[in-house]
């Protein structure tokens, strides 16, 4: 059985045991001009539900229209197929699965790759300038605007990522440190912090990572558990 066909069989147990609530919802739409919108909870009346409380893909009784179409738009949407090469080259040279970097950008920018959050986070991947420098290399460092470029904030993000999940040891913990900082994920024990605004965004990411995995490996993926490695 190969490494992502073990995790697809491996990432729903710890969520039964705790590792996020009973009723973790992805929803979202797609607007007129083509542009994905993703919240953890039903904004407007627009919004309709993508998953719910792991159930996978939901229809809305009544509609055509239901959570297939936004996976659907993160295979086919221009500003998601321009980057599938950085996600892939990333994926190999770190070991993060394609469709974990995918769910990241969905949610932290909705693939727009010249966001900048009110705290200076930029691009696909909202990194800051102190994770830059942290993971950047030189000659990423010398370019005018490095986290601007698609390529170079895609393979930043993805480094830091991996280097948190070995330091962690479970990808729920890394993207607790990648939202809250890793002083917050210490203090916890390593564990998920009791802040609710991280635990919304961890679970938000691992819902579309799950339900991308789903539409990835099809029937092979039954349930979705977090896998526990040791701390390094």
């Amino acid at each position: 059985m190969s490494r992502r066909r073990r995790l697809a069989a491996a990432i729903a147990a710890a969520f039964a045991a705790g590792a996020a609530p009973a009723h973790a919802e992805l929803w979202g739409y797609v607007d007129a001009d083509g542009i994905a919108h993703f919240a953890p909870m039903q904004v407007d009346s627009r919004f309709q539900p993508v998953m719910g409380a792991l159930g996978g893909i939901q229809r809305v009784p009544g509609k055509t229209d239901h959570g297939q179409r936004m996976l659907t738009w993160l295979d086919i949407a221009p500003e998601a197929k321009a980057v599938q090469p950085y996600l892939r080259e990333a994926a190999a040279a770190t070991g993060v699965d394609v469709e974990l970097l995918k769910a990241i950008i969905a949610v932290e920018s909705g693939f727009k790759a010249d966001a900048v959050s009110p705290r200076g986070a930029t691009g696909l991947m909202q990194i800051t300038p102190a994770t830059a420098q942290r993971y950047a290399t030189a000659e990423e460092l010398r370019r005018p605007a490095p986290l601007l470029e698609a390529r170079t904030n895609v393979l930043i993000g993805a480094r830091m990522l991996a280097d948190l999940t070995r330091r962690f040891g479970r990808i729920d913990a890394a993207l607790a440190a990648w939202n809250a900082g890793e002083g917050a994920v210490r203090r916890a024990g390593g564990q998920m912090p009791d802040i609710d605004e991280t635990q919304a965004h961890v679970h938000l990411v691992l819902e579309l990572y799950w339900a991308l995995l789903q539409r990835s490996l099809g029937a092979q993926a039954k349930q979705m558990t977090m896998v526990v490695v040791p701390q390094r």
